[in-house]
């Protein structure tokens, strides 16, 4: 976990992870503290092969200029770029248009090898790396996804809480939730963690806390079988060998 903070923490930095896989390595989202987290584990933008986005506030993706300038004229190389249809003209048009359009360069396409992810349907990314977006209800009017990966883990974006979603994942067979979770309610847009304690224990013991506010020690004794994601740690999919 490259961070495990919301929009507004300053202890934890942006909720943005790497996955590795044969190999490969995948950014997911960008934040603006991505490129700090990188350095602090030994790491650059160079470490990474794709980058896939759930939607555009700058917590997700306000290091993507940084990205993208770093790849093409630092490290000579377009990275795929993983990004679900519904916000690819959105992502440039109203948040990297203005700072990567110079001449010569006016597209997403002029930086990234520009993969299109259709919602709802599970897509083979990389080898041994499966992802299926599902979007998920956050601010109105804009689209969110979160992600179901090689159909054993969850990994929310920001978003409302919806019970009949995670009890769907679980009748799958998801044995992990990376889950949001903001302390104080009301969850306009967010999931409070009144509203995942609400859950069934059976639902509870899979799911991971995530993007919360520097209020985090507060609340180490308060969130039931649940347990805290932890920035700059490494995890498995599965929950039961999660450390």
């Amino acid at each position: 976990m490259l961070g495990t903070g919301s929009a507004f923490a300053k202890n934890y930095f942006n909720t943005n992870a790497l996955f590795y896989t044969d190999n490969k390595t995948v950014m997911l989202d960008c934040g603006t503290t991505a490129s700090r987290s990188l350095n602090q584990l030994g790491k650059t933008f160079n470490h990474i092969d794709a980058l896939l986005i759930s939607h555009i506030h700058a917590d997700h993706i306000g290091g993507m200029e940084e990205f993208a300038f770093q790849m093409k004229f630092v490290y000579n190389r377009k990275p795929l770029l993983y990004i679900p249809e519904p916000i690819a003209e959105t992502l440039w048009e109203n948040s990297l248009k203005g700072g990567l359009m110079q001449d010569g360069l006016g597209s997403l396409e002029d930086y990234f090898d520009v993969r299109l992810i259709a919602p709802g349907a599970p897509a083979e990314l990389l080898p041994a790396f499966t992802v299926e977006p599902v979007r998920t209800q956050h601010i109105p009017g804009k689209p969110s996804f979160s992600y179901i990966i090689n159909n054993s883990f969850f990994y929310s974006a920001d978003m409302r809480f919806d019970r009949e979603l995670l009890e769907e994942l679980v009748e799958r067979g998801c044995e992990t939730i990376f889950h949001e979770c903001q302390f104080s309610p009301p969850g306009i847009v967010h999931t409070t963690l009144d509203e995942l304690l609400s859950l069934p224990r059976s639902i509870q013991e899979r799911v991971w806390l995530m993007h919360y506010d520097d209020a985090k020690p507060e609340y180490e004794q308060a969130i039931g079988p649940m347990r805290f994601v932890e920035q700059h740690q490494m995890y498995s999919f599965n929950r039961k060998t999660a450390r």
